[in-house]
């Protein structure tokens, strides 16, 4: 299987190359039908490339063809390049009809065929739906395979009585509700933390190319394999409550990848807490900020709103005033106009909830275009 997975990398690695070498004013790129060919040519070569199977290097060709035609519909980025050790996989497509050979051996077991592989066993932990017409063979960085099989799942039905909830994306709170829920993704538990830092500190001293050196990637590699488990576990599980409870869930519009550049900057100029930037970033990524969101798209189409995110965190959800010093520390939110405490990110969230919007005159207003309140002075005690 990993002869599979190289060989589907090599042609897709292929395929990328010859549409990077065309230039505007040239004959077109090949496509599908064009590389189908070469690759037939190149099976009659080569040995090696004819000793694998033909199904998962042309299935990587359809791949390929598909994802440049989704580049160009402009739904998707272009296609780029694979990487040994990071994208190991391929895919097979069921015969006419979708149907392939599998069977199930026990209530927890099941068989499945794989080209010039023969049957390999997996653990069957969901049933599989009839409309699945393929499945993709994956190999994760701890070393894990994993088969997935190809299915749109339905999408959640909203309870029907109107509740609207607004989510706010933090990093020492994951995810505050509006209705004063704080959610937080579980991480890495002390004895894996600690044992991360020791094996960290044995990959700095090992040889590069060692035997010992990739034992330790293994075991780092398994440790951070764990903490994703539980980051994807949590982002379904949490998106599938929202989704059933709430009918319209508001969430604030970020981008997220333009919040995690490096703050590293060039020789001419350098970039400042270039350390603590990183360290925001990790703190991010382990957050789940993404992840949430596109759960929640998917399982909730039709129901979600982005809001703009500014100032939600300044402005007091009671009476509308805004400033910065309202927000006493992470967690305190205080309204120097009203006196008005709450916890920061639950206000955040309840800002976002009423659906507010920046208006051109940098007044925060509710969706319904109610109030603009300028700064207040904070009241005399008597």
């Amino acid at each position: 299987m990993l002869e599979h997975c190289a060989h589907a990398r090599y042609v897709w690695n292929l395929a990328v190359e010859q549409h990077l070498h065309w230039r505007p004013g040239w004959a077109s790129a090949p496509g599908y039908a064009e590389q189908s060919r070469q690759l037939t040519e190149a099976r009659s070569e080569f040995a090696w490339l004819a000793a694998g199977s033909q199904t998962v290097q042309q299935q990587a060709l359809r791949d390929f063809a598909q994802a440049m035609a989704r580049f160009f519909a402009g739904t998707h980025r272009r296609p780029t390049w694979r990487k040994a050790g990071v994208h190991e996989g391929f895919r097979i497509v069921g015969r006419r009809g979708g149907h392939w050979d599998i069977r199930r051996l026990s209530r927890k077991v099941g068989q499945v065929r794989i080209p010039k592989v023969g049957w390999v066993r997996f653990r069957w932990s969901r049933d599989i739906p009839t409309e699945a017409k393929s499945f993709r063979v994956n190999r994760d960085r701890a070393g894990r395979w994993h088969v997935c099989f190809a299915v749109i799942p339905p999408v959640i039905e909203g309870p029907g009585t109107g509740a609207v909830v607004g989510v706010d994306r933090g990093v020492a709170v994951s995810a505050a509700l509006s209705t004063g829920e704080l959610l937080t993704v579980p991480g890495p538990r002390k004895a894996e933390a600690k044992r991360l830092r020791r094996l960290q500190r044995r990959l700095a001293r090992a040889a590069r190319g060692s035997n010992r050196r990739k034992r330790i990637k293994t075991a780092i590699a398994r440790l951070k394999a764990r903490q994703t488990d539980r980051r994807k576990d949590w982002a379904d599980k949490t998106s599938t409550d929202l989704a059933r409870r709430f009918d319209l869930i508001r969430v604030e519009d970020l981008k997220i990848k333009n919040m995690v550049r490096s703050a590293r900057g060039t020789i001419a100029t350098p970039g400042v807490n270039v350390r603590a930037k990183a360290g925001l970033n990790r703190s991010i990524h382990a957050a789940g900020w993404g992840n949430l969101a596109s759960r929640l798209e998917h399982k909730a189409a039709g129901r979600i709103e982005k809001i703009r995110p500014a100032y939600t965190s300044q402005t007091c959800h009671a009476c509308g005033h805004r400033a910065a010093e309202n927000r006493e520390s992470q967690a305190v939110f205080r309204c120097r106009a009203c006196g008005h405490t709450d916890h920061a990110d639950v206000n955040a969230a309840k800002n976002i909830a009423a659906g507010h919007a920046v208006t051109a005159r940098g007044a925060l207003q509710p969706s319904g275009g109610a109030m603009n309140r300028e700064p207040q002075p904070v009241p005399s005690s008597v």
